[in-house]
């Protein structure tokens, strides 16, 4: 007798809309709300330049419990990308017809290790693409007093430090390149969405939610998503973004802690 064959149920723009909105509104959605926010909070105080962005801040002032807040809150910040792969993952099992393995969404996005030669090329390739000019950038907008003292960790000196830097590092790439750039792209193609319309949108999001360091940062940033996202769009691997995007916030991060402000930043 034959087996019944599997009931491919569609999902609605709707239904998807609600997806990006949830996922966007858990992570970096929100943090571009609370960013514009933060903006103007700054500019009416005083000028941009004689302001301060700390991007990694000790959150309690014993050593162990700093660590474990630090290490609670990296994983938390991951949760959004678990739930923007589940949604993935729901997409490709309705339209499979059978089972899906859990590792389905990560081979969808490019997130695994099926290229690294390949991935790792193109990541070293674009950390020094965008490294360079943005350094450049943030000390043009430094001198022009649109942009604030950058410091990119604000963490006491411990033997775990650099260590939770490097991870830190790694939480912001993942958590940016797989949903502003992987899961956001996709899902505006499916809601119909040009492809310069989610181009701009995703580049534009992810310069919103560094305007709390000023308007030069916002620049740097839309201008590396609009590249990140065009790079996807052509290969159709998120790994290669994740990789330059942590090599980026290594170098910045890590180098901070180790040499401070005598490589011009803060």
């Amino acid at each position: 007798m034959p087996q019944p064959r599997a009931v491919v149920r569609p999902v609605s723009h709707a239904r998807r809309r609600a997806q990006l909105l949830i996922v966007l509104g858990l992570s970096l959605g929100q943090s571009a709300v609370y960013s514009v926010v933060q903006l103007i909070d700054k500019a009416t105080q005083a000028p941009l330049s004689q302001g301060t962005s700390t991007l990694n801040r000790s959150l309690n002032a014993r050593e162990y419990f700093d660590l474990t807040y630090q290490l609670l809150d990296i994983v938390f910040a991951l949760v959004p990308v678990a739930l923007a792969l589940y949604f993935v993952w729901d997409a490709v099992a309705r339209t499979s017809g059978g089972p899906v393995e859990w590792t389905a969404p990560f081979r969808r996005l490019g997130l695994d290790l099926a290229r690294p030669g390949r991935d790792w090329l193109w990541g070293v390739g674009l950390f020094l693409a965008i490294g360079i000019p943005s350094l450049g950038l943030y000390w043009a907008g430094r001198a022009l007093g649109i942009t604030t003292a950058i410091i990119p960790s604000g963490l006491d000196q411990h033997w775990w430090t650099v260590p939770v830097l490097i991870v830190s590092a790694m939480r912001h790439a993942v958590l940016e390149e797989v949903i502003v750039v992987a899961f956001m792209l996709g899902w505006l193609r499916r809601l119909g969405w040009a492809v310069p319309a989610a181009v701009a949108a995703s580049a534009l999001l992810r310069g919103s939610y560094h305007l709390y360091q000023g308007i030069g940062p916002f620049v740097g940033n839309a201008v590396m998503g609009l590249v990140f996202a065009l790079v996807y769009r052509k290969y159709g691997r998120v790994m290669p973004l994740v990789i330059a995007h942590a090599l980026l916030d290594i170098t910045a991060f890590v180098g901070f802690s180790l040499v401070g402000r005598t490589i011009g930043l803060g």
